[in-house]
């Protein structure tokens, strides 16, 4: 009797441990490729979720994708120099860090149309909505400041100086800011409205940190250091580095996926590099994904699970870099 009960149960849980391991989602892998018009360069992509509109930073404009069509419906144009694009919904605006004209261009989002022109600091490059204080925050690469701008009345309301070139910032959404430090390889903390740095801590061994995001629940931080080609963990809370992960080579973006504790790199050199969070000071590289050469920058959806990574492709002659026409694709990665 108690061997045939044993049996049974071995048997039952055997199914059950198949039936989970069967239900677990399977690896990353690009599922489709947009084609975009445009022989331009690139930097940072988002997503304006409710709406399902991709906004692509690409030559001196930005490219706006219906995703649902997976066409483009739009462009917003006169955005030299063009970095990042933060949308906030509440307000039916969009923000686009114009890094030549030194500007923030701010438009409408149903209709496109360009509505003001924001003075920042010098070269404005990477850009965020902390909608704790409702400031779009823009992190200027050559006077080493961050801008603060009131998301509703478009106005300037400070400017912080830092230690260094600021680069990829996030939010905990409870008014603290995280931002690298590219050239001295720290991450800095600073509150989002009375504008103090609150602290700053090394990333090393982490060397050049540009891609940054941020795990909410277990407040760690994700810094992607592309010079030593490491995902850096850090302690959000005491700034400690709990781990170090290899990544792929000219990685210029991270992302961190809560409901599949995974945290992804976009290397230059073709590759997504996946780290597994076993626990909050525990990671394992657990894939490395094929994309294409130069998608290095990259975005989520959490809505459908989508990961989106513009590239194109390139040649040189005399030492001028130039794009293949017709070349330049949205990779879309999924699960």
């Amino acid at each position: 009797m108690k061997k045939t009960t044993l049996t049974v149960f071995l048997m039952v849980l055997l199914a059950l441990q198949f039936s989970i391991a069967q239900s677990q989602p399977g690896e990353y892998k690009v599922t489709r490729m947009i084609s975009v018009d445009g022989n331009g360069s690139w930097d940072y992509l988002t997503v304006d979720k409710p709406a399902q509109h991709l906004y692509i930073s690409h030559g001196t404009c930005v490219d706006v994708v219906d995703l649902k069509t997976d066409k483009v419906i739009g462009q917003i144009p006169g955005t030299t120099g063009v970095h990042g694009i933060a949308i906030v919904q509440a307000l039916n605006k969009g923000f686009i860090t114009a890094g030549r004209l030194d500007s923030v261009i701010v438009f409408d989002l149903k209709t496109l149309k360009v509505t003001a022109k924001i003075k920042t600091g010098k070269n404005p490059d990477a850009i965020l909505y902390d909608a704790f204080s409702n400031r779009i925050f823009t992190f200027n690469g050559r006077d080493n400041s961050v801008t603060a701008i009131d998301a509703k009345t478009n106005m300037v309301v400070g400017t912080l100086p830092v230690s260094g070139k600021p680069e990829a910032a996030v939010t905990n959404g409870k008014g603290t800011i995280f931002c690298n430090i590219e050239d001295k390889s720290t991450i800095v903390k600073f509150d989002a409205v009375s504008l103090k740095i609150v602290a700053e801590w090394p990333l090393d061994p982490g060397k050049e940190p540009s891609g940054l995001d941020y795990d909410l629940k277990n407040e760690r931080l994700f810094s992607a250091c592309s010079d030593s080609k490491q995902i850096v963990v850090l302690n959000a809370v005491s700034g400690k580095v709990v781990a170090t992960l290899p990544m792929g080579d000219h990685c210029d973006g991270i992302i961190f996926i809560p409901s599949d504790h995974n945290a992804i790199s976009s290397n230059g050199d073709g590759t997504l590099t996946v780290v597994h969070q076993e626990s909050p000071d525990v990671y394992k590289v657990v894939q490395t994904v094929p994309t294409r050469k130069s998608a290095r920058t990259i975005t989520y959806d959490d809505t459908t699970g989508n990961i989106y990574l513009p590239s194109a492709e390139a040649t040189t002659e005399n030492g001028k870099r130039s794009i293949v026409p017709g070349s330049f694709k949205i990779l879309v990665v999924s699960r």
